[in-house]
């Protein structure tokens, strides 16, 4: 039971890490709550920070889901690593670091993912970059590739794997409301590649 609790203590934890607002804050001097979207993501680490500041959060927000689906593994224990990873879900949003305020958590989730089933991971990002370089947005993709992956869960027959990925799409949709809207209302912010990105250039020329 103790061990238990361990492991979700240490999940929360390792969600809490924010690498994106200590790049900002020890590398770039800049706190990216205050510029962008104002989120602590990767996606706002990109647009405030530039590309390797977003890739290292990027690689550091999937590690650390990725570090708290294996602590079942380190602890010897046959608790399933998607309701662990749960825990870390809830420090990114909620950090005890940043007042209990946090990120949208997509990588560290798609972590969670790498770390239960490689393979449904590797299907999961695939969709999300298909999507992406249709779309040129980061939250539609997110959103997209979240559905996908619950609709692939079923035919993985595993219960725990359908009924949490079902709990992240929800949150994943939660969180992406405001995204949502600028969708419809065509002001949401895209990456500078895609093909849907290429279409507005090229109505602008």
């Amino acid at each position: 039971m103790f061990s238990t609790i361990l492991m979700f203590v240490f999940s929360y934890l390792l969600g809490s890490l924010m690498p994106g607002f200590w790049i900002g804050k020890f590398f770039y001097h800049k706190d990216i709550r205050d510029e962008g979207s104002g989120n602590v993501g990767t996606t706002n680490s990109f647009r405030v920070l530039g590309t390797a500041a977003g890739i290292v959060t990027l690689a550091l927000d999937l590690l650390k889901g990725t570090a708290a689906g294996l602590l079942p593994l380190l602890f010897n224990s046959n608790i399933n690593p998607m309701l662990v990873g749960v825990a870390a879900i809830i420090g990114h949003t909620f950090s005890i670091w940043l007042k209990f305020k946090g990120g949208k958590a997509v990588a560290t989730s798609a972590g969670i993912l790498l770390a239960y089933n490689p393979y449904f991971f590797i299907l999961a990002i695939s969709v999300f970059i298909l999507v992406l370089l249709l779309t040129s947005m980061v939250s539609m993709s997110a959103m997209i590739s979240f559905s996908f992956a619950v609709c692939a869960s079923l035919f993985y027959h595993d219960l725990v794997l359908t009924i949490v990925t079902i709990i992240l799409t929800i949150f994943v949709f939660y969180r992406h409301r405001s995204n949502i809207s600028r969708i419809k209302n065509g002001t949401e912010s895209t990456v500078p590649f895609g093909l849907y990105n290429s279409i507005r250039q090229n109505r602008h020329q």
